[in-house]
C-alpha cells in the first residue's frame, strides 16, 4: 500500500473517531458478534459489550480459516471468549523439513482465551470504548491487544474506530510502542505480558448499518494481515484490507452472516444469543399451587382453635396422611412431620423444583390445607442426602393475610425467617415409605474428548445402569455400570511422563470393552452440629480411582462464608473397568482445605488448595456466576509444584464450566441439570478426585442468599 493511500486511511479513520464525538444520540442497536466470537464488525473488535449475563455461541468460516467460540458477559462491563480455530491446508503450500509442532499436521488448531472491558459506555456526545486482550495467553498466533471505540447514529448507523497491537497493528503500521518481543511458546498456556500494547500499532474501522429491524449491512478496514495464515503457510491469498457483509437477525437467539473478506475468500457467521435469565419456553408448567386455607377467628369458631386434638392417639398419622394428599403430584415428598400444640416441623425432599423457596411456599400452602387451627408456626426444613439442610420458620397468619397483598413475595420475606435447621421436634414422625428405598434408572450417557491435535472432537455414546439404595437418612449405597455402544474415541496408549497418568489415560478406561462398574460407593451423611456437616464415602468413587473420602464442612446458613476440609485415600483402578487395582500399582493421599464465599450479583469464589492425584501440592481459584435458575457459568486454573516441563502441553490446569438446568430447556419442572467443562487440554497435574455429593454441592441451594435470591417464586 502507498503512503498516500495510508495517509488517507489514517485521516479516515481519525475523522471518524471526530465523528463520534461530535454528534450527541443513544445507541440502539443491539451489538452483533464478529468471525472471532467477539463483539465486533466482521473480522475487527468494537468498543461495543453484549447485555450483562448472556452467553453467544458463535461458529465461523471464510476460506481456510473455522473459527468455533463461546462468549460469556462476565460483568456489563466485563467479558470473556474461548475460541477454538483450526486453520485448513496448513501443509498444503508450505514446505518443512524437518516438520516439527504445529508444522506435522495438515489442520493446524489452537486454542484462544480473550478478555475485554468497556472503559466507558456510550452517552449522548461519548463513545463506548472497550480495552481487549485477544489470544492473552497460549502460543501466541492470534494475539492481539486493542483499544475500540463505537458510536451509534440515528439508531441504525453505527461507526467504529480502533488501534490494534500485534495482529491487529500488522498491516500499515501508524508508529511503535517499543519493541515486541517474540514469543516464548514452550509448553503453552502462559500469560504473554511482555507482549500487550508492545510493537506496531496501526488503526481499523468500519461501519454497520441496519438497513431494516432484521438485516444489517456492514463494511471494514482490517489492520490484520494475517502474516502466518496468507503470507508464511499461504492458506489463501489476502488481497486487499477491506471486508464487507451482510447480517440477518432470524430471531432474537439467531443471526446469520455473509461476506465477502479480503478480496478473495467467502465467508459466513452462525451465532446463537443465550440469555440464561430468561427460558425460551417462558415459566415451568406443571400443576399449580394449592390456595392458603384461611382459618376462621378464633372469636367466631372457638371450637376449631381447641388443642384437644393433640390428645386422639393417632392425629400425627391422620395429619402425616393429609399432609402427604395435598403434595400428590407435586414431586414434593414430606420426609418427616414433628408436631406440637402450636407448631408443625415438615421436613421435605424437593425432586421438581430448581428454586427451594418455590417448594417451600408449596409446602407452607399445603400445610395451611392440612394442620388443625391452633398450629401457628410453621417450620419448613428442606433436606438433601439425609441432611436437614436449613430451616424456614413462617407465621401461619402471615401466609393467610400476605397472599393477595401487594409486593407478596417481599412482604412475607420480612415476616419469614431463615435460620439453623436445628434437631426435630420431639416425637417426629418419618415417612415410612422412604426406608428402605431403592431407586434406578437405565438412560444413555456419553462421553467427549476434545482438543487433540489429530482429532479434535471424539464422541462416544452409551447406556448407563444406575441404582441408589437409601438405608437411614443420610446412608447411602450407590452404584453406576456402563456401556460404550458407538463411539470414535482413540484408544491412546500409556503416556510416558515423569507424573504418574492419573487423568492422561482417561480415553484407555472409556474405550475397554464390556460392560464397566464406572461407581460402586457407601455414602454417609451427618449433622455433626450446629453449622457443621460431615460426609464419608468409600468404594469404587470414579471411572479411575477408587477409596475412601471424608469430608467435614462448616457452613452457617445466614453466612456468605463456608470452609471445608476433605482428605481422602485411593488407589488406581485397573482400565478393564473391573475392581481390580493391581494395573498401575498406585496409592496416594489426598486432601484440600476449601474457602467458599458469596458475592453480590450471584458470584461466588472458590479457593481449594492442597494435595491433588499426581501428588503435586497447590491451588485451584474457581469464580463462578450462578443465576437463579440453575444456569452457572465459570472459570478455573490450577497452578501446583509441577513445572510446566513436567505438565505437559498447556503448563498447568485451567478450564470453563457450565451448568444448564433442563428445565430451562423443557418448561417441566426438574432439578436435573447438565454440567459441561471444557479444558484447553487434559493432565495430570492438577487433577483432583471425583467424588459425587460433596458437601457443598448437597447444601448450597438451601442457605439465606440463595433462598433470598429465589423468593420471589414463594408464591408460585
Amino acid at each position: 500500500m502507498t503512503q498516500s493511500f495510508k495517509l488517507i486511511t489514517t485521516r479516515i479513520l481519525a475523522a471518524l473517531v471526530c465523528l463520534t464525538l461530535a454528534i450527541p444520540t443513544q445507541a440502539e442497536m443491539r451489538p452483533t458478534v464478529n468471525l472471532s466470537g467477539q463483539t465486533g464488525l466482521i473480522d475487527m473488535p468494537s468498543g461495543e459489550q453484549e447485555p450483562d449475563g448472556f452467553l453467544t455461541l458463535d461458529h465461523s468460516r471464510f476460506g481456510p480459516i473455522a473459527r468455533n467460540s463461546l462468549r460469556f458477559q462476565i460483568t456489563p462491563r466485563l467479558s470473556g471468549t474461548f475460541r477454538y480455530v483450526a486453520i485448513h491446508d496448513w501443509k498444503k503450500n508450505f514446505v518443512c523439513s524437518p516438520c516439527i509442532g504445529a508444522d506435522l499436521f495438515p489442520i493446524y488448531y489452537d486454542r484462544n482465551f480473550d478478555i475485554s472491558y468497556q472503559i466507558l459506555t456510550e452517552g449522548s456526545y461519548l463513545p463506548a470504548v472497550t480495552i481487549g486482550l485477544q489470544d492473552f495467553v497460549g502460543t501466541g498466533l492470534s494475539a492481539a491487544e486493542y483499544i475500540a471505540a463505537t458510536k451509534t447514529f440515528d439508531d441504525r448507523l453505527k461507526v467504529t474506530a480502533g488501534i490494534g497491537f500485534g495482529r491487529l497493528g500488522s498491516l500499515n503500521p501508524l508508529g511503535s510502542l517499543g519493541k515486541r518481543p517474540p514469543i516464548t511458546i514452550g509448553f503453552g498456556g502462559n500469560l504473554n505480558v511482555k507482549q500487550w500494547f508492545h510493537g506496531n500499532y496501526a488503526a481499523f474501522g468500519g461501519v454497520e448499518y441496519q438497513a431494516t429491524d432484521r438485516l444489517t449491512l456492514k463494511a471494514e478496514y482490517s489492520s490484520d494481515i494475517y502474516s502466518e495464515e496468507a503470507g508464511r503457510h499461504k492458506t489463501f491469498q489476502r488481497r486487499s484490507p477491506f471486508n464487507f457483509g451482510v447480517e440477518y437477525q432470524v430471531n432474537p437467539s439467531l443471526r446469520l452472516g455473509g461476506y465477502y473478506m479480503y478480496g478473495s475468500e467467502l465467508g459466513f457467521n452462525l451465532t446463537f444469543y443465550v440469555n440464561p435469565a430468561q427460558r425460551p419456553s417462558g415459566g415451568i408448567g406443571g400443576p399449580g399451587p394449592e390456595p392458603v386455607k384461611v382459618r376462621p377467628s378464633q372469636k367466631s369458631d372457638p371450637a376449631s382453635w381447641s388443642t384437644g386434638w393433640t390428645e386422639v392417639a393417632n392425629a400425627q398419622d391422620i395429619l402425616f396422611g393429609s399432609l402427604k394428599a395435598n403434595l400428590e403430584g407435586t414431586g414434593i415428598v414430606v420426609e418427616s412431620l414433628g408436631l406440637t400444640a402450636t407448631t408443625a416441623q415438615v421436613s421435605f425432599r424437593n425432586a421438581s423444583y430448581d428454586a427451594t423457596a418455590q417448594a417451600v411456599g408449596r409446602v407452607a400452602r399445603a400445610m395451611s390445607q392440612a394442620m388443625p387451627s391452633s398450629v401457628e408456626t410453621f417450620e419448613i426444613v428442606p433436606m438433601d442426602h439425609g441432611l436437614r439442610a436449613s430451616k424456614v420458620v413462617i407465621n401461619r397468619s402471615d401466609l393467610e393475610r400476605l397472599e393477595f397483598a401487594p409486593d407478596a413475595g417481599n412482604a412475607l420475606r420480612a415476616r419469614a425467617q431463615i435460620v439453623e435447621s436445628g434437631a426435630p421436634l420431639p416425637g417426629t414422625k418419618r415417612n415410612p415409605e422412604l426406608y428402605p428405598k431403592l431407586t434406578w434408572s437405565l438412560l444413555p450417557f456419553d462421553r467427549t474428548f476434545l482438543f487433540s491435535p489429530a482429532n479434535p472432537l471424539q464422541f462416544g455414546v452409551g447406556l448407563r445402569l444406575a441404582g441408589t439404595y437409601e438405608l437411614a437418612p443420610g446412608l447411602i449405597l450407590s452404584g453406576s455400570l456402563t456401556k460404550l455402544v458407538l463411539s470414535d474415541i482413540k484408544r491412546g496408549g500409556h503416556s510416558v511422563s515423569k507424573l504418574q497418568p492419573v487423568r492422561r489415560d482417561a480415553s484407555i478406561y472409556v474405550t475397554s470393552p464390556g460392560v464397566q462398574v464406572e461407581t460402586l460407593t457407601g455414602a454417609w451423611y451427618s449433622r455433626l452440629a450446629p453449622n457443621v456437616f460431615g460426609r464419608v464415602t468409600a468404594g469404587y468413587l470414579e471411572q479411575m480411582f477408587g477409596g475412601v473420602s471424608a469430608e467435614v464442612m462448616w457452613r452457617p446458613v445466614n453466612s456468605h462464608l463456608a470452609v471445608g476440609a476433605e482428605v481422602n485415600y485411593v488407589a488406581q483402578r485397573d482400565t478393564d473397568g473391573g475392581l481390580g487395582f493391581g494395573e498401575y500399582n498406585y496409592h496416594v493421599m489426598t486432601g484440600h482445605i476449601s474457602g467458599y464465599y458469596d458475592l453480590p450479583r450471584g458470584y461466588f469464589v472458590q479457593v481449594d488448595v492442597g494435595r491433588y492425584l499426581a501428588g503435586d501440592v497447590g491451588a485451584t481459584l474457581s469464580v463462578i456466576r450462578e443465576f437463579t435458575n440453575g444456569w452457572r457459568v465459570g472459570a478455573f486454573a490450577t497452578k501446583t509444584n509441577v513445572s510446566a516441563k513436567d505438565f505437559g502441553e498447556g503448563s498447568f490446569d485451567k478450564g470453563i464450566f457450565l451448568q444448564i438446568p433442563i428445565n430451562w430447556l423443557s418448561g417441566r419442572p426438574t432439578r436435573q441439570n447438565r454440567v459441561f467443562v471444557i479444558r484447553p487440554i487434559g493432565r495430570d497435574g492438577g487433577a483432583r478426585l471425583n467424588v459425587d455429593g460433596r458437601l457443598y454441592d448437597v447444601l448450597r441451594s438451601y442457605d439465606e442468599t440463595r433462598l433470598n435470591d429465589q423468593w420471589g417464586r414463594v408464591w408460585k
